[in-house]
């Protein structure tokens, strides 16, 4: 098992940045993907940001990448993303996710990861 733990949220007003952090523990070794999601009420879980544990690789949503980035501590298993320009509309729970299998037709995939953390909420106002 892997454990996931958010941190980093609030509440922000437009235009603000935000760091999330997402630190993983157990059984890490097993971890190839980590990911963030963000829910918001009313509408689908959405993907955000992955990174290719082994690998390195980031991918981001595209409608996300000129205001998101994702980094990664490999000695620390901790995931974090940077959001700037926020806008009332990324209002939302970010999740934070994992799962043993990378691939490049999943890594967006919600439904595709085992491991979750609980969330963190981030509430931006206008």
């Amino acid at each position: 098992q892997v454990q996931l733990l958010e941190s980093g949220g609030g509440l922000v007003q437009a235009g603000d940045s935000l760091r999330l952090s997402c630190a993983a523990s157990g059984r890490t070794f097993s971890m190839n993907v980590m990911a963030w999601f963000r829910q918001a009420p009313g509408k689908e879980r959405e993907f955000v940001a992955a990174i290719n544990w082994s690998g390195g690789e980031i991918y981001l949503a595209d409608s996300m990448k000129r205001r998101f980035s994702a980094s990664r501590d490999v000695a620390k298993k901790t995931m974090a993303l940077e959001m700037n320009s926020l806008k009332p509309e990324d209002t939302a729970v970010y999740y934070c996710a994992a799962d043993p299998r990378f691939t490049l037709t999943n890594y967006a995939n919600y439904l595709k990861y085992n491991y979750w953390g609980q969330g963190t909420q981030v509430t931006v106002s206008s």
